[in-house]
């Protein structure tokens, strides 16, 4: 697992993406926009194409980092998911949380967002032990 597998970095940030569209689309989409304090047209006035886009980048530099850090440790399939899990817990959550503070967020905003990240850091270690 040394190597950078590029396969492995797409479909790890693919999982984490489909977890969005069903975190944000299926289980929570009502509830987040309320949180967020976005109303029908400013979720439909955004440019889907370039949000979606930017975000699946984002989701393979998420993915590029955390298989690299696996790939440098040798790490065990227990601590490909400790270290996934852990990931989104303990950097992503606390950063996101940092941020909605000063930006005076609701707290049930926090907590779906929260949710996604460490859902979705799950979805893409559990991808990543396919390819150990």
């Amino acid at each position: 697992m040394a190597e950078i597998n590029w396969l492995a970095i797409l479909l790890g940030a693919l999982a984490f993406f489909l977890v969005g569209a069903i975190w944000y689309g299926v289980l929570f989409a009502k509830a987040w926009q309320r949180a967020a304090g976005l109303s029908d047209e400013a979720i439909q006035g955004g440019n889907m194409a370039l949000i979606f886009g930017l975000t699946f980048l984002a989701e393979i530099v998420i993915a590029l980092t955390l298989w690299h850090g696996i790939a440098r440790s040798g790490a065990s399939d227990r601590a490909v998911m400790m270290m996934a899990i852990g990931f989104g817990a303990t950097i992503m959550v606390p950063a996101i949380g940092i941020n909605y503070l000063f930006l005076r967020k609701k707290l049930a905003h926090f907590l779906i967002d929260a949710g996604h990240f460490i859902v979705g850091m799950a979805a893409m270690g559990g991808v990543f032990l396919l390819f150990r």
